[in-house]
Formats: C-alpha cells, structure tokens, sequence
C-alpha cells in the first residue's frame, strides 16, 4: 500500500513541478516536460515491481513506437491555436488527432509484423 503512496507523491509533485516550471518560464518547463519523465518512473516502478529488465525493455520498445503518432498533439494544439479556436475546442481537436494517430499506428504496426 505504501508503495502506491509513495508512486502516487513522486508523480504528482514531477507534474507539479512542470506546471509551476512553465508560470515561470515556458522554455523551462518545456524542457522539463520533454524530458521523458513518464517513461522514467514508469521504467522505474516497473523494476522495482518485478525485476524483470525484459518487460522494461518491451515497455521501452513500445514506448518508442507510440511517441511518434503522440507528436500529433505538439503540432496540431498550437497551430489551432494561432488560427484563434478556443483551447478548450483546440484541445479537444488535438486530442481526437492524437487518439486518431495511436490507433492508425497500432494498426501500421500490426500489419508490419511489429509486437508493442
């Protein structure tokens, strides 16, 4: 129980960090978020978990397969939004986008042969 205490803590104050980093500084709190912080703790967690380096290492090669259709969110969300929509549409969009791209790459990858 405590360890999903402690997982729970550590995640929200990374999250919290980023999102007072970028009221400051939006190039700093950009930097800290690209860092793959997610995929950190979750590489993390996941070892102390099982200790198992194959499914950490299966999760990192899955990881790398689905940044690439999550890279529809960075494109999409700011050129919405310099056309003017509203965030909260702008988001939406973006995220429909982004959940579009996810599942047309599972799909890609499933007819190459490719396990995630």
């Amino acid at each position: 129980m405590w360890s999903y205490v402690l997982k729970i803590v550590i995640s929200a104050v990374v999250l919290v960090a980023v999102s007072e980093l970028a009221k400051r500084s939006s190039f700093w709190g950009a930097a800290l978020a690209s860092v793959p912080l997610t995929s950190l703790l979750a590489f993390i967690w996941l070892y102390i978990d099982t200790s198992d380096i194959q499914r950490v290492s299966a999760l990192s090669q899955s990881i790398f397969w689905l940044v690439l259709p999550s890279l529809v969110l960075f494109i999409m969300l700011p050129l919405l939004l310099r056309e003017c929509i509203s965030f909260w549409l702008s988001l939406t969009i973006s995220c429909l986008a982004t959940a579009t791209a996810y599942f047309g790459m599972v799909k890609l990858l499933g007819v190459l042969g490719v396990r995630i």
